[in-house]
């Protein structure tokens, strides 16, 4: 498989936004790793979490932001930069922007996409479906 088409893959949404994994160990035959784009809405952010046995890398593609890795003070984040999130260490990401922040993410080894499903705010938008975004003081 050369080229991966983003449009025949489900997209995963959560309260925070949604993540479309492009490459995984689970879909992808023969890889390792996992690659995929992480959009948070704006005002919003993942919890801290971490990845006990994969590094991260976090690429900003646009918007702007806040990030945490291990017990730092929290740094801003805008397009271009890179974070690196070794093995095990706590980290977050929280969109301090108007616009949403979009970024590329990449698990070394892949897998820990896996325990997103079991997140209470999880759901998997099935392909040809697009993902419904609630926005502030609807509802």
């Amino acid at each position: 498989m050369a080229t991966i088409d983003a449009n025949a893959l489900p997209t995963q949404t959560f309260s925070w936004g949604a993540i479309k994994w492009l490459v995984t160990p689970d879909r992808t035959p023969g890889a390792a790793m996992t690659f995929g784009q992480v959009i948070l809405l704006p005002g919003r952010g993942h919890d801290r979490h971490n990845h006990p046995d994969a590094e991260e890398v976090l690429y900003v593609l646009s918007g702007e932001g806040e990030q945490t890795v291990a017990d730092g003070e929290p740094f801003r984040v805008r397009p271009g930069d890179a974070i690196y999130v070794p093995t095990a260490v706590f980290h977050s990401t929280t969109n301090t922007g108007w616009e949403p922040l979009r970024l590329l993410a990449i698990y070394n080894p892949g897998g820990p996409e896996r325990a997103l499903a079991t997140l209470p705010d999880f759901a998997e938008v099935p392909v040809g479906r697009l993902p419904e975004w609630t926005l502030a003081g609807e509802g």
